[in-house]
């Protein structure tokens, strides 16, 4: 039995889409694995965060009830019940009673708190936005591909459960309550880009109402309204020094930083999420600086750990501070499969 060309080069074609199609598919079902397993990562990280959020709840009810003022105590205990409610609720419940204590948090009078536990409140409060936001990221990207037709077809995503999104207010204890009056609330999302040799691009910049100060920085900048950690981490990159790259290379957050600062004639608190990044070294060539960024960005420059010693040394800070200490952790975030648990820095 014999086949002509044209049969040969059709059963060519039709084995190599098959392979195509298998192969598409095996992917496909690993990437649906993986976003699974991002998803029940962020899903247990939330769930911690809201856990702290109760135990300082409870903490600032101890403290209410001990002021002895029947208004205050009542609003201590329903605090503490809240906060026992949400600790015990299943997470399909969660939602409603997670709302429900951060509707009590919100009519607590923070000037009755000492310091100490407004700072932890604040935290708490913080770390939960941070949380809830990475957690609905991750169930986003899971869901545009679950519901794809073909992947419904196929039944890649296999009996796992629709993965949903968790809705809860967000509130930010008020930076007023330490005294200061602050005119900007902003959430950043910066990169500490590190190339082959191990070094990191920091931006020099200055203050334009204090133009004599210079000080260095990671790349980064603001979150837009809309955006993600992710998405305003690379646009911000890519302004700043024209060179693209791809959120799923950013590898972190692995630090939280919260700092009050005046700039430009306001006192701004920044909230700032650090990602790490590995690159090949390039030029900066800042592609979309916007008019204060223009002012502002002085200079750039590839910094081993001894570079940014020297420039502290100097007297020209660099933020974060103790970066030439930290820089080892971001190089070896930067060059993990995984993304590693965020912790507080200066």
């Amino acid at each position: 039995m014999t086949f002509s060309a044209t049969t040969i080069l059709v059963l060519v074609l039709v084995a190599a889409l098959i392979i195509t199609a298998a192969g598409w598919a095996y992917t496909t079902a690993n990437r649906l694995d993986r976003l699974h397993v991002r998803t029940d990562q962020a899903r247990h990280a939330l769930d911690a965060a809201l856990a702290r959020r109760a135990v300082v709840a409870r903490s600032v009810a101890t403290t209410l009830a001990g002021l002895y003022d029947p208004a205050l105590v009542e609003q201590a205990r329903r605090l503490a019940a809240l906060a026992d409610r949400a600790e015990r609720s299943n997470w399909r419940d969660r939602e409603t009673v997670e709302n429900q204590l951060a509707a009590a948090l919100s009519v607590v009078d923070i000037a009755l708190l000492p310091p100490q536990l407004v700072a932890e409140l604040a935290d708490a409060e913080a770390r939960v936005l941070i949380a809830r936001r990475f957690h609905n990221d991750a169930v986003r990207d899971t869901l545009a591909l679950r519901t794809r037709r073909l992947v419904r077809w196929l039944h890649l995503g296999g009996t796992a459960p629709l993965p949903v999104y968790f809705e809860i207010a967000e509130r930010v204890t008020p930076a007023a309550a330490t005294g200061l009056d602050v005119d900007t609330v902003r959430t950043s999302a910066r990169v500490v880009l590190v190339d082959e040799q191990n070094r990191v691009l920091l931006l020099q910049g200055v203050d334009p109402k204090v133009p004599d100060v210079p000080f260095w920085f990671t790349i980064g900048g603001g979150v837009n309204p809309g955006e993600t950690l992710r998405e305003a981490a690379i646009r911000e990159l890519y302004e700043e020094t024209g060179h693209p790259a791809d959120s799923s290379a950013l590898r972190g957050p692995l630090w939280r930083r919260v700092a009050v600062f005046p700039f430009n004639g306001e006192l701004i608190r920044s909230e700032e999420l650090f990602f790490a990044l590995r690159t090949e070294s390039f030029d900066v060539n800042p592609a979309n600086l916007d008019f204060v960024e223009r002012r502002s960005i002085t200079a750039s420059r590839w910094c081993t750990p001894a570079d940014i010693a020297q420039l502290d040394h100097a007297g020209e800070t660099v933020y974060p501070y103790h970066l030439d200490q930290l820089l080892a952790e971001a190089i070896a975030a930067a060059d993990s499969d995984t993304d590693p648990e965020v912790r507080s820095i200066r």
